[in-house]
C-alpha cells in the first residue's frame, strides 16, 4: 500500500512540471491589411511576423473569388520574418483571399490562415479563416514525455548532488558516497529517465517532419523526410544539440557504472557532472519555446525561460526521485532510524524545494508579463488559465513553505498554529498530491492556450507615388514606409504595356538632413516590376525617392515626395512596460533573497574596518564616476560625429528634382552659368558631385568655383535649384 502511494504520487508530481507554453509567433503587420478596401492592387503582398519563418515549409497564394490562384510567393531573401508575393498589374475589382502556411522556425509549429482584401468595393458576406492555433495531440505527447523525463532526469543529478549526498554521505561507501542500494536505485531511475527522453525526442523529429511535410508517418520514415528536418531546419538544430547533450548525459552514467569499482572516487564526479549537464538540456526547450518571440529584450525572456524550467526540474524533479528513493533508502532501518534520515535530507531539500519555488514563481510572472500589454489581456483564456495555474503554484509554494516549518518547529514557533492543521509528513504529501491532479489539468490547459497576441499592426499605407512621362507610367511604392530597412517596388509602364527591359535606378535623398542614399539598380522581377532594397531612410519625415529609367529613348527621370512615419516601421521589439518592470524586479529580489546565505558568508568575511569602507565607497564612486563619464563623452562623440558628417543644411532644397526641374534646370544652366567654357573645372566638379552638397551646389551658381564663374545674378532661388538638380545628372 505503502509502495503504491508512492508510485501513485510520482506520476502525479511528475506531469505535474510546468512546462513552456506552446505558442506560435504571430503578425506584426500586413499590406494590405485585413479586409482593406483599396482603389487598385497593390504590387505585392507582404506580411511580416514575429519570429523568423522556415524558408522551405512557408507559402503564401494569393486565390481570386473563383478559385483560381493569381499569385504564389514565399520567403523574402532578406528577411525572414517576411512572406510576400508578386500581384499580376492587371487584377480586376473583387475579393482576393491570401492563402498563409507559416512554419515557425523557433518552436516548429505550422499553421495555415486565409487573409483576405478587396480591390474596387468590399464584398459582403465573405471572411477569412484565421488560424486554429491549437496543440497537435502527437505534439502533446512527446512534449509531456520529453518535459517529464527531463524533469525527472534533472532532478534524480540535482537530488543526488545537493542533497543525499550532503545528507547521508558516507566515506565508506567508496562508489558515490551511497548505500549501493540507493545509487541502485538512482541509476535505475536516470537510464529510464534518459530512455524516455530519447524516446520523446524521437517522436518530436518524426512529428515535426509530419507537420512540414503533411506527410503521414509511413512516408517520414520510408522517405527520410526526418533527415531533411534534422539537418535543414532550426528545429533539427535544437532537436541535434539536445541529442548531443543527452549523449554526454547517457556517456555520464555509462561511465559512472563502469569504474564503481575499479575508480569508484569518480562515480561522484560523473553524477555531479550530470546535475550541471542538465540546465543545458534544459536550454535546448527554452530557445524553442515561445520566449524566443518575446518582443521585450528576448535574450532576457529566454533566460528568464531557461532559469524558470531549471528550477522546476531540480524542484518537481526531486521531489519525484526522492518519492522513489526513500522506500528503497528507508526499508532496512529501524522506526527512529527512519526519522532520522528522513529528517535529514527533507530538512535539506525542504530548503533546496522552497528556493527554488520562489525562482519558479517569480520567472513565471517575468514570462507571462511579455504576453500581457493592456487589460483586456488578462481576460483571454490564457490570461484565465494562466491565472489558475498560478493559483495552484502558489498553493505548492504555502505547502513547501509549511512543510519546511513542520521539520524545523523550533526555528518557527510563531507559525506553529499555522503549520498544526497540516498534520504529519504524510499528510502534507497527500495535500501535494492533490494540487498536482489541479496542477496537471492547469498544466495541459496553459500548455494548449494561445498567448494574446499584441496589437501591433500598423494601419498605415506605405507611400507611394505615380506619374506620366509622355507614355511612361512609373509607380513607386515604399513598404513598410518606416524608418529602417525598406523594399523600393518600382512599377514601369509603357503605353499601358509593362517593360521589363529598362535599366531603372532610384535612389532616396532627404533634403532637409541633406541624406542623399546610394542609388539602386533596381532587379527586374517581370511584369514590369523593379525591385531594389536598402536603410538608408534613417528617420522620419518627407524624403524624396528619385528614379531615372535608362533605356533607348534616354534616361527618363521621375521624382516623389515620400512621407516617412514612425508608426509605419516593422518593429519586433517594443519597451518594458510597468508589468516587466515589476515582473522583473521580482526575479531580482527573488534572486537577492536565495543568495541572500551566500552573501552573509560572504559579508562576514569582508573587512570592515572604517578605512577599508571607506576606500570601498571611493573606489565604487569612482568607477561609477567613470562609466557616467565615459558614456556622456561616448554619446556626445556621437553626436559631434553625426553632425561633422551630416551637419543640417543652412539652405534646404525646395525644388523636388523631377523631368519638369531638370528640363528647367538644363535651359536656365546653358544660358545664365557659361561653364561650358572651362570643362577641366566642370569635370573635377562632376567627379566630387557625390561628395557635395546641394547647398555647396548652391552656392557655386552664385560665388562660382575655381574657373567656373557665377550664374546670372538675377536668379532667383528656384531657379538656382532647379540648376542644382540639373547638375546632379550630370554624373548619369
Amino acid at each position: 500500500m505503502f509502495r503504491r502511494f508512492f508510485i501513485a504520487l510520482f506520476t502525479l508530481l511528475l506531469f505535474s512540471a510546468p512546462a513552456p507554453t506552446l505558442a506560435h509567433g504571430y503578425l506584426i503587420r500586413a499590406i494590405p491589411e485585413e479586409r482593406a478596401v483599396l482603389d487598385r492592387a497593390p504590387v505585392r503582398v507582404q506580411y511580416w511576423f514575429s519570429e523568423g519563418l522556415e524558408p522551405e515549409f512557408s507559402t503564401i497564394q494569393v486565390v481570386d473569388q473563383a478559385g483560381s490562384v493569381v499569385a504564389s510567393g514565399g520567403l523574402s531573401p532578406n528577411d525572414d520574418k517576411l512572406l510576400t508575393a508578386r500581384l499580376p498589374n492587371d487584377l480586376p475589382d473583387g475579393v482576393y483571399f491570401v492563402d498563409l502556411r507559416l512554419a515557425f522556425a523557433s518552436d516548429g509549429h505550422v499553421i495555415a490562415e486565409r487573409r483576405l482584401f478587396f480591390v474596387g468595393a468590399a464584398v459582403e458576406g465573405v471572411t477569412g479563416v484565421l488560424a486554429a492555433d491549437q496543440a497537435v495531440a502527437l505534439e502533446v505527447v512527446w512534449r509531456a514525455l520529453s518535459l517529464a523525463a527531463a524533469t525527472l532526469l534533472a532532478g534524480v543529478f540535482s537530488l543526488y548532488a545537493w542533497v543525499l549526498v550532503p545528507a547521508w554521505g558516507n566515506r565508506s561507501y567508496a562508489a558515490g558516497l551511497l548505500p549501493p542500494r540507493v545509487m541502485s536505485r538512482l541509476d535505475a531511475l536516470a537510464f529510464v529517465a534518459l530512455v524516455v527522453l530519447l524516446i520523446g525526442s524521437l517522436i518530436a523529429l518524426v512529428q515535426q517532419s509530419m507537420v512540414f511535410f503533411g506527410a503521414d508517418a509511413a512516408r517520414v520514415l520510408g522517405e527520410g523526410l526526418w533527415d531533411t528536418v534534422r539537418s535543414g531546419t532550426r528545429f533539427g538544430d535544437t532537436w541535434n544539440a539536445r541529442v548531443v547533450l543527452l549523449g554526454i548525459v547517457a556517456a555520464l552514467l555509462v561511465a559512472a557504472r563502469y569504474f564503481r569499482r575499479e575508480q569508484p572516487g569518480l562515480v561522484r564526479a560523473f553524477w555531479t557532472a550530470g546535475a550541471w549537464a542538465m540546465p543545458l538540456v534544459f536550454f535546448t526547450f527554452s530557445i524553442g519555446a515561445h520566449a524566443a518571440g518575446a518582443l521585450v529584450l528576448p535574450w532576457l525572456a529566454i533566460l528568464s525561460d531557461w532559469l524558470h524550467g531549471t528550477m522546476v526540474g531540480i524542484w518537481a524533479g526531486g521531489l519525484a526521485a526522492l518519492v522513489l528513493v526513500l522506500p528503497t533508502a528507508l526499508a532496512p532501518l529501524d522506526a527512529e532510524g527512519k526519522r532520522g534520515a528522513l529528517r535529514a535530507v527533507l530538512s535539506r531539500f525542504s530548503r533546496l524545494a522552497f528556493a527554488c519555488a520562489l525562482l519558479v514563481v517569480a520567472t513565471g510572472a517575468y514570462n507571462a508579463s511579455n504576453w500581457f500589454t493592456e487589460a483586456d489581456d488578462l481576460a483571454t483564456p490564457y490570461g484565465a488559465s494562466l491565472a489558475l495555474k498560478l493559483v495552484m503554484v502558489g498553493g505548492l509554494v504555502a505547502l513547501a513553505g509549511a512543510h519546511h516549518v513542520s521539520l524545523t518547529p523550533e526555528r518557527y514557533a510563531r507559525w506553529r498554529a499555522f503549520a498544526r492543521p497540516i498534520g504529519s509528513l504524510a499528510g502534507t504529501l497527500r495535500v501535494e498530491g492533490v494540487v498536482g491532479i489541479a496542477t496537471v489539468v492547469l498544466a495541459g490547459l496553459v500548455a494548449s492556450t494561445p498567448v494574446p497576441q499584441p496589437t501591433l499592426m500598423a494601419q498605415i499605407p506605405p507611400p507611394s507615388g505615380s506619374t506620366t512621362l509622355g507614355d511612361l507610367q512609373v509607380t513607386t511604392t515604399i513598404t513598410p514606409g518606416g524608418p529602417g530597412a525598406n523594399t523600393y517596388d518600382v512599377q514601369v509602364m509603357r503605353g499601358g504595356v509593362p517593360v521589363d527591359d529598362e535599366d531603372v535606378r532610384i535612389q532616396l535623398v532627404n533634403p532637409t538632413l541633406e541624406r542623399r542614399g546610394q542609388r539602386h539598380v533596381a532587379e527586374s522581377a517581370g511584369g514590369g516590376l523593379y525591385v531594389a532594397a536598402g536603410a538608408e531612410i534613417a528617420r522620419s519625415g518627407e524624403w524624396w525617392a528619385v528614379v531615372d529609367v535608362v533605356g533607348a529613348q534616354g534616361t527618363e527621370r521621375a521624382a516623389f515626395v515620400m512621407p516617412i512615419r514612425d508608426e509605419a516601421a516593422v518593429s519586433l521589439t517594443r519597451d518594458p512596460n510597468i508589468l516587466n518592470l515589476a515582473a522583473f524586479g521580482l526575479v531580482l529580489a527573488v534572486v537577492g533573497v536565495v543568495l541572500l546565505p551566500t552573501l552573509r558568508v560572504v559579508y562576514r568575511k569582508l573587512d570592515l574596518t572604517p578605512a577599508a569602507l571607506l576606500v570601498g565607497v571611493l573606489g565604487v564612486a569612482a568607477g561609477v564616476a567613470v562609466v557616467v563619464v565615459a558614456v556622456r563623452l561616448s554619446d556626445d562623440s556621437n553626436r559631434r560625429t553625426e553632425l561633422a558628417l551630416f551637419p543640417p543644411p543652412q539652405i534646404v532644397n525646395t525644388v523636388l528634382p523631377d523631368a519638369e526641374s531638370l528640363a528647367r534646370g538644363r535651359l536656365t544652366y546653358s544660358a545664365s552659368c557659361g561653364w561650358g567654357a572651362a570643362p577641366d573645372s566642370l569635370g573635377d566638379l562632376v567627379e566630387r558631385l557625390s561628395r557635395l552638397r546641394d547647398e555647396e551646389l548652391f552656392a557655386f551658381t552664385r560665388e562660382g568655383w575655381r574657373t567656373l564663374p557665377a550664374c546670372a545674378a538675377d536668379l532667383d532661388d528656384a531657379a538656382r535649384w532647379d540648376i542644382v538638380n540639373h547638375l546632379r545628372t550630370l554624373d548619369l
